[in-house]
């Protein structure tokens, strides 16, 4: 019988949005388990009110319990939890050293992970797969598969109303609004500013509000952007919450982004998304996992030029984002409006009379 079962992801934020599909499996498979999920405390917020989750564990590892002496602690406490089940999404050394030292009978990870052998059961690591799937065949490997399940957050009734009055500009003037989401923790990520500053003037003249969202550390950013424009434009970069985030995208008509976490919050919202990428590929598994989405990407024999991106491009030309034109991903963006609204009409008509 299993009852005590155990996630393990500490890596990016995008990362511990998309394993929320394997909580809500591994809920399914095990309803009477109980479920604790391992995360960075940057993660807290976008899991804190999953209701598959009976405990999160938060792991500073690169802060406040840095080094040695807390890695020490968080293994006793890992022991502590006598988890029959641990299951490793993350694929370095120290995560694979957290579930062996856990005593589960079941350690359950990837065979390229750094700690491999430390594993009970290796699954094969599908580069092509998205990042959701292969995260789902970690549970298939021990009990039941599972379809396509759709990341999700789950906001509070505050999460909820600190949205509705961000967004009251744009509810107040009966406009659609479009998200931009141009910052990324990695400089070559980026597309550029002065982009996406063209970009979002040819959507407010084609009648459209606009919503920057990010971090704090995004808002100068979104402010340069989108100074001095005229019509609707909202900047809550720094002012909401990952989960209020994600509550705000859920109202957008489209997301426009870089290969970053907001990409995957837009997932977790299921609207449009046109991604943009750059030193990255969707080869490697992070693109968009939304009913309707468009990659803006060029095909050069120097993409991609490593799995996360870089502070500085390697041959100093940052051709893979220049050269992605704005043209084309506002044609891209109405496009893929257009195939929403037609997907919902066809829908409608498909509907029987009551």
């Amino acid at each position: 019988m299993t009852n005590n079962i155990l996630i393990i992801q500490t890596a990016y934020i995008g990362d511990v949005i998309l394993v929320t599909p394997l909580i809500k499996a591994v809920r399914r498979c095990f309803p009477e388990a109980r479920i604790h999920l391992m995360v960075i405390p940057a993660a807290q917020n976008l899991v804190e009110n999953n209701p598959a989750l009976d405990q999160i564990i938060v792991y500073d590892k690169k802060g406040q319990q840095a080094g040695l002496r807390f890695f020490f602690r968080m293994l006793t406490r890992v022991r502590r939890g006598k988890y029959d089940v641990v299951l490793v999404p993350h694929r370095s050394l120290r995560s694979a050293i957290l579930a062996w030292y856990s005593g589960a009978s079941r350690r359950v990870g990837f065979n390229k992970s750094a700690g491999a052998f430390l594993f009970s059961h290796r699954v094969r690591y599908i580069q092509s797969q998205h990042e959701i799937d292969r995260n789902l065949s970690l549970l298939a490997s021990i009990a039941c598969p599972s379809g396509k399940i759709l990341p999700e957050i789950f906001a509070t009734e505050q999460d909820h109303q600190v949205v509705e009055q961000q967004l009251k500009p744009v509810v107040n003037s009966d406009r659609p609004f479009i998200a931009l989401a141009p910052g990324s923790v990695w400089m070559t990520k980026r597309w550029p500013a002065a982009y996406y500053r063209e970009l979002l003037l040819k959507l407010v003249s084609a009648n459209y509000a606009i919503v920057m969202v990010g971090g704090s550390e995004d808002r100068l950013l979104c402010e340069t952007i989108s100074q001095g424009a005229s019509g609707v434009v909202i900047n809550s970069a720094g002012a909401l919450s990952l989960r209020q985030a994600a509550t705000l995208l859920k109202r957008a008509t489209a997301l426009i982004t870089n290969d970053s976490a907001p990409l995957h919050l837009g997932s977790a919202a299921n609207i449009p998304i046109v991604a943009l990428f750059g030193p990255t590929i969707p080869g490697f598994g992070f693109y968009p996992y939304s009913d309707q989405y468009a990659v803006v990407e060029m095909d050069l024999p120097c993409r991609p030029c490593g799995i996360h991106g870089g502070d500085r491009c390697p041959i100093g030309t940052h051709d893979c984002m220049v050269l992605l034109h704005v043209e084309e991903v506002f044609q891209k963006t109405i496009q893929i409006i257009k195939q929403k609204k037609d997907h919902e009409r066809d829908h409608q008509n498909r509907r029987p009379a009551s």
